[in-house]
């Protein structure tokens, strides 16, 4: 199939959308766009039909809840940032192909680990270090509350990807921008 259809254009979207969702939460999005799948609601790559099979999706629902309350724990949730951050570039260049239906293989993982990939990691590197300052400035008491604004994140990212995959991606540009800036004035020095 040609790469500049609307279809795959779109494919490409919701890939994006789907991996900064699975740099707030790593497992979250994967976990919701498996049952979509298994639901019949998201096309999965050949290749990735496994991902919509029941044990995927139960493995998946209890990675989710373990990790879910592991960033509620502080100290583990710091420890957990370190292990997140590549895990979510590999997992969001996966789930990024695993949506890319229509591309040729060259195309997609290209397409899936650079911004899949990218995607992931500049959200997860972005929420690792607004977690890193929050332990500084509350000893770890902040913590949870940035923790549910990640998952709060993740699980509207990801439903908004599935739903409108361009409105997504508008929405990761604006929300990395404004995160960058954030990062910014946290780390600039006190005057």
């Amino acid at each position: 199939m040609d790469a500049t259809t609307p279809e795959t254009l779109l494919s490409v979207a919701l890939g994006i959308g789907l991996a900064a969702a699975v740099g707030l939460r790593v497992f979250l999005p994967l976990a919701i766009t498996a049952a979509a799948a298994a639901l019949g609601h998201v096309d999965l790559s050949p290749s990735f039909a496994w991902l919509a099979s029941t044990p995927a999706l139960v493995t998946l629902s209890v990675a989710t809840v373990l990790e879910l309350l592991a960033y509620y724990i502080p100290g583990v949730d710091n420890l957990l940032d370190a292990i997140a951050t590549p895990a979510a570039v590999v997992a969001g260049a996966v789930v990024a192909a695993a949506v890319m239906a229509d591309l040729p293989p060259l195309v997609k993982w290209t397409t899936a680990i650079i911004a899949g990939g990218g995607a992931a990691g500049v959200t997860q590197g972005l929420t690792a270090l607004l977690r890193a300052k929050s332990t500084a400035m509350t000893g770890g008491v902040g913590n949870g509350v940035v923790a549910t604004g990640e998952l709060g994140g993740s699980i509207l990212l990801t439903l908004l990807a599935l739903a409108a995959p361009v409105i997504a991606v508008g929405i990761v540009v604006l929300a990395a921008w404004l995160g960058v800036r954030l990062v910014r004035r946290l780390l600039r020095p006190a005057r």
